[in-house]
């Protein structure tokens, strides 16, 4: 059987088109955009959970949230990376080695919870948007203690979390979301056959961050849902 070692050395040849397209999906599909794509889903499919943010909007409906849950999880995480980069304390700005993670992980935490209590003491969001936060919160805790042992694919910690929170508001809430649950899972394996094309992860390091994606979606439904 191939130990660990093995199969994080083995790799097979791809076209450099096929890497092309994998390095467009990587990016297309980073986690980093996660949080905003579902905050669009939700206000968009169920905005009647929404209307306590509908009020604070400035030019149209709802920006001030999506200006919120872009500057948590997109802008000040880029900032922070870029930082790095600039002071040396990371390698290359598409942190491919476990140490280059470090810091984005700790800033990603902060930033993370700072969104899940800001959200939670506000009240004018529904628990199932809470849960989302804290299951955000809960994997990227998951995914920085991982790190000093494995380097866990993080887009499939991301669309393993999606799929988690599908997971929640069909089985929790009753909703019927096949159809993204579907579409989901379908991106999380892009993502995840992307990261294995660019060689960036091992399929076992793939597949571990689906199911803490997963797992940490339906751990904060649980305790909030």
């Amino acid at each position: 059987m191939m130990t660990f070692m093995e199969e994080q050395k083995t790799t097979v040849p791809f076209s450099p088109t096929v890497r092309a397209v994998a390095n467009v999906f990587s990016y297309v599909l980073h986690p980093l955009f996660i949080p905003l794509l579902v905050t669009f889903l939700a206000v968009t499919a169920l905005p009647e959970f929404f209307t306590g943010f509908k009020g604070n909007s400035f030019r149209w409906e709802y920006d001030v949230l999506f200006i919120r849950v872009a500057v948590a999880s997109v802008l000040f995480p880029m900032l922070v990376v870029v930082l790095a980069k600039a002071l040396g304390f990371v390698d290359s700005i598409t942190l491919g080695g476990q140490r280059d993670r470090i810091i984005p992980y700790v800033a990603s935490i902060i930033f993370y919870f700072w969104a899940f209590y800001t959200f939670l003491r506000e009240g004018a969001s529904p628990d199932f948007y809470n849960a989302f936060w804290l299951g955000v919160f809960i994997a990227v805790v998951i995914s920085f203690v991982a790190n000093s042992f494995v380097k866990i694919s993080m887009h499939t910690v991301g669309w393993g979390g999606v799929v988690g929170f599908l997971l929640a508001l069909m089985f929790g809430m009753g909703m019927n979301v096949a159809l993204p649950l579907a579409g989901a899972v379908l991106l999380a394996g892009i993502a995840g056959t992307s990261r294995l094309v660019l060689h960036a992860h091992s399929p076992g390091e793939v597949w571990s961050g689906f199911v803490v994606g997963v797992l940490s979606q339906l751990a904060a439904y649980l305790i909030l849902g």
